[in-house]
């Protein structure tokens, strides 16, 4: 496969990740003001197990695969700048989506202890991690 149909399988991959990322903790703000056992907080304990498992994580491992893939076609990517801070914050982005993975079996086991507020700040996140990437990829400041 070429590298032009890797990349875009790699984009369209990211996109559907990053929209999980960004939709998971809205629904963990509406879920920390939901009163534990009500019917509300059992439909979005449904609608976060299902957002993760069948979308966020293939998702996530689809971008790894073809981001991978892309480098073994250009190796060359990872003597440059950009790509280390692209790099650097695609490990940031994994670990911000293992703790809404952690986030998520919290409010299944009715055990969030943080606020609404919380969320809405975190969920600034993956925004400010893709505004970077997108930059690096893009512009290429390093090279």
């Amino acid at each position: 496969m070429s590298y032009e149909w890797v990349k875009a399988f790699h984009v369209m991959s990211m996109v559907a990740w990053m929209a999980g990322m960004f939709y998971l903790p809205r629904l963990f703000v509406y879920h920390a003001d939901a009163e534990p056992g009500s019917e509300l907080s059992e439909t979005l304990k449904i609608m976060e197990r299902r957002l993760l498992r069948a979308i966020i994580n293939p998702a996530m491992i689809a971008t790894f695969v073809f981001g991978i893939w892309m480098l073994v076609l250009i190796p060359e990517f990872l003597s440059d700048g950009w790509f280390h801070v692209k790099l650097a914050c695609l490990v940031l982005m994994t670990g911000f989506h293992g703790y809404m993975a952690r986030w998520r079996r919290e409010f299944a086991a009715d055990a969030n202890k943080r606020s609404a507020r919380f969320y809405r700040i975190a969920n600034e996140v993956p925004t400010v991690l893709l505004i970077i990437i997108v930059i690096m990829v893009i512009v290429k400041p390093f090279s």
